[in-house]
């Protein structure tokens, strides 16, 4: 009994520790768990806290971009405000140069980008000529870009209308190691054209760079042949160029010709032609463009024999390639011609087909032996047969004019045929092998 009675103290000492031991485990895990329940609330606060803080930093956002899009709106109506203003100011002031009733022949625009000292020279041999009949011939500068001698010059002067094309798109070349100028150039060139012809609606544009002298029948070559672009639809342009028109190679100042190649360096075109190039025009090179036969498509350009503009810019993008050789020596028109009282209708497509041929048929043909020794003893106009371009360029090195080709006709050539004088008035014609045929020559 005795001993039973101490077995059943023994399981309830036991059992009390156990109850104890229990207790005390229970009591600590409702410690961790009350310390982690308390973490998590203070972790909540935080988030709480930290939350609101992040609503009020949005909502401040949100009130600045609310008060940066009303004050850029703001921005926006005094923008167009200006450019509204400043479009009516240039309206005005092409108003003033212009005439109230007189229809202008043509547009003149100087296209300008980083040389002052050379747009000042042409802007002045342009006025020379232009002042007196300003509203025939309204003058524009258009610039390239933001250099400021460039604007400084052009805005000092009163008798012409300033334009900037801004332009600060990239610019990707087509091919390596390929001149970014060229490009912009090109764009510059659209741009410009564009303004003159769809926002100002001019119907014709004579297009200088700033680097060009004009001679003093400038205005009156371009009003006189401003009539054949209206009436003959074969004719693409106008130019004041002639590549081969160096002192030694030219005589005549009232000689025009047809020619296959466009010359560019001061030239006339219509909107009609305008409206054709602009959607196709290129990324860069557009002179050649020009003279790729899927754009001029078989039509032709009238050029003179004695240049009517002279190219001093022996520094450019070109960096002044074949200035000394092709450039330097071109002979600038000094002889004042009456174009006005000139019958020019021998330059429509038919009439100068049998003009030139008649010339090409009378002149003298000689053998390639020793050519320049017979151009010297002859008198007569000469003509001298070469077999193709690499024949050509032989031919036309011996006598010093450009041998250069683009898209297979080479610089000056009328269906094939290149013409300069040569020690003195008489002319000489180079006949390439299909020439002859293609005027009709038997």
């Amino acid at each position: 009994m005795g001993k039973s009675f101490c077995d059943i103290r023994i399981l309830l000492v036991v059992a009390a520790a156990a109850f104890i031991f229990i207790q005390v485990r229970l009591f600590a895990t409702q410690s961790e768990y009350a310390d982690r329940l308390a973490a998590a609330v203070e972790s909540e606060n935080q988030c709480t806290s930290q939350m609101r803080l992040l609503i009020d930093q949005i909502s401040m956002q949100q009130g600045k971009i609310v008060t940066l899009e009303e004050a850029n709106k703001l921005k926006d109506e005094e923008s167009a405000q200006l450019k509204t203003l400043l479009r009516d100011l240039k309206t005005k002031n092409l108003q003033n140069l212009i005439g109230k009733h007189e229809v202008p022949v043509a547009a003149v625009v100087i296209m300008a980008c980083n040389r002052p000292d050379y747009l000042e020279r042409t802007i002045e041999s342009v006025l020379k000529y232009q002042r007196p009949i300003a509203t025939k011939f309204p003058l524009f500068v258009s610039q390239d870009g933001t250099n400021s001698d460039v604007k400084s010059k052009a805005m000092s002067y009163n008798q012409l209308t300033y334009m900037q094309h801004l332009d600060f798109e990239p610019i990707h070349t087509e091919r390596p190691g390929e001149l970014i100028a060229y490009y912009k150039i090109a764009r510059h060139y659209k741009w410009a054209l564009d303004e003159l012809f769809f926002n100002h609606n001019f119907s014709r544009v004579i297009i200088l760079e700033d680097d060009m002298e004009i001679a003093p029948d400038f205005f009156d070559y371009f009003e006189a042949t401003a009539a054949l672009l209206d009436k003959d639809k074969s004719i693409m342009a106008v130019s004041s160029w002639n590549d081969n028109g160096q002192k030694q190679f030219v005589h005549d100042s009232y000689a025009l010709y047809r020619s296959d190649f466009f010359p560019g360096l001061g030239w006339m075109l219509t909107k009609t032609i305008w409206d054709e190039l602009s959607p196709k025009w290129p990324n860069a090179y557009w002179d050649d463009w020009v003279r790729l036969n899927e754009v001029h498509k078989d039509r032709q350009f009238i050029r003179p024999e004695v240049c009517r503009t002279y190219n001093f810019g022996e520094h450019g993008s070109s960096m002044g390639q074949f200035f000394r050789q092709y450039l330097e020596p071109i002979k600038l028109n000094d002889v004042q011609v009456d174009w006005k009282s000139s019958n020019l209708t021998f330059l429509m497509e038919e009439n100068f087909l049998k003009y030139f041929a008649k010339m090409v048929s009378n002149a003298r043909p000689i053998r390639e032996s020793d050519l320049i020794l017979k151009a010297n003893n002859i008198d007569s106009d000469i003509r001298i047969q070469y077999n193709d371009q690499r024949h050509f360029e032989h031919i036309a090195r011996q006598f010093g004019i450009f041998e250069e080709w683009k898209d297979g006709i080479p610089r000056t050539a009328y269906k094939g045929v290149v013409v300069f004088r040569y020690g003195g008035q008489k002319r000489v014609f180079l006949v390439g092998p299909d020439s002859l045929r293609l005027l009709g020559i038997e």
